[in-house]
């Protein structure tokens, strides 16, 4: 779960302890086509038949189709909820919807998995309600097995010395934020930002179960680190465990699921980068490391060959990791990737997606560059099943 009180001091420690990720060297796609912008939030993507583009604009609760003159018309409104985790699947949209994710407040936590019928029709619709993804967070609290802040072996009186901004040491608690979710057959799987869980849905039945509890993401705290915060020297050499944070989620050509994890606390440069993929298996939900030091990991898609394109959001742009050997090429420089998509020999990504001004104008992207080049010539992360 994602502490939105511990943000600075996480900064402030993790800042200090890491180093700058592995070079990438850098490809040559085809230039960028922009299909749409003047878009709030665009965090999450999808394609359907025939290249149509959908979209979330997601802080104003919107998802929308962009027509082919860049022009954005809405889908489906859910004004005050936060609607996320695109996925097509024939003519069918599934996505996610939540409200009270980080805030604490049990009455007020609520999530939902959903489908439109048709998303591209000139009526969308209709619109089906699949699962009720909050019960399970409230009733079961998964990730309570977790343990985040100090290790346990950190002596109390050394804990009675952190400073407030910083908080020593907690089991999993109680949130839920579904955020990201692919379907492979009868099954979809969430991946659920504020219980850092994976969630696993039978469509027909609307059970939800809870595939696999994502690990803790420690570091070690450094003398320099602790003197920046104010630590006291007692945790210089000791774990701080922050919380694991998945952003998107995508069947893999090897059976497994790929997830893209960002560790709790800012997901700008001033931790460093901390971001990895990681891999779980569908059936038994066990957990893998697949790539790591990776920046702000917030959207990913696989190619036909098994390549996996990653949008860093606060990094240098979109990237691309080798399937046999994950060495990394900056595929496309450019700013705040939030989502990336295939479809055929096109990879579709959202840029620009948040600004820091909230006077400024809305400007998130939706652009398209052609594969051309890569390992293969065939590409595609979307289903027409």
């Amino acid at each position: 779960m994602f502490r939105r009180s511990n943000l600075a001091a996480c900064a402030a420690v993790a800042g200090m302890l890491l180093a700058s990720g592995p070079a990438a060297l850098a490809t040559s796609p085809s230039t960028p086509q922009l299909l749409a912008d003047n878009l709030v939030s665009p965090l999450h993507l999808a394609i359907g038949r025939e290249g149509t583009v959908l979209v979330t604009q997601q802080f104003a609760g919107l998802i929308s189709k962009i027509n082919d003159d860049g022009s954005a018309s809405t889908v489906y409104d859910s004004q005050g909820w936060n609607v996320a985790g695109l996925h097509r699947s024939g003519d069918s949209l599934y996505f996610v919807e939540s409200l009270g994710a980080g805030e604490g407040r049990l009455t007020d936590l609520a999530g939902r998995l959903k489908v439109i019928g048709d998303a591209t029709a000139e009526v969308p619709g209709p619109i089906r309600e699949i699962a009720d993804l909050a019960t399970i967070e409230i009733s079961t609290n998964p990730d309570s097995v977790n343990h985040y802040g100090f290790a346990p072996e950190v002596a109390a009186d050394c804990l009675a010395q952190v400073p407030p901004m910083v908080r020593p040491s907690y089991d999993g608690e109680v949130d839920s934020h579904p955020y990201a979710l692919t379907v492979s057959g009868d099954n979809v799987f969430i991946a659920d930002a504020g219980s850092n869980t994976i969630l696993k849905v039978n469509e027909s039945t609307g059970a939800v179960s809870t595939l696999a509890v994502l690990p803790p993401q420690p570091v070690v705290v450094t003398a320099e680190a602790a003197a920046a915060v104010g630590l006291p020297p007692c945790t210089v050499g000791h774990s701080y465990a922050f919380e694991p944070v998945p952003t998107d989620i995508e069947l893999g050509r090897d059976g497994w699921l790929y997830v893209s994890l960002l560790p709790g606390g800012p997901e700008d440069p001033s931790l460093g980068d901390r971001g990895s993929i990681v891999r779980v298996n569908p059936e038994t939900g066990d957990v893998q490391t697949w790539a790591e030091e990776i920046l702000s990991p917030t959207g990913l898609a696989i190619a036909r060959n098994g390549d996996v394109y990653v949008a860093s959001l606060f990094g240098e742009g979109i990237f691309r990791f080798d399937a046999k050997t994950q060495d990394r090429s900056l595929f496309l420089p450019t700013s705040m990737a939030a989502d990336v998509e295939i479809k055929g020999s096109t990879l579709y990504a959202t840029v620009d997606a948040i600004s820091f001004d909230p006077a400024a104008p809305p400007a998130g992207k939706v652009i398209s560059v052609p594969l051309k080049g890569d390992r293969d010539d065939e590409h595609d992360d979307s289903s027409d099943s």
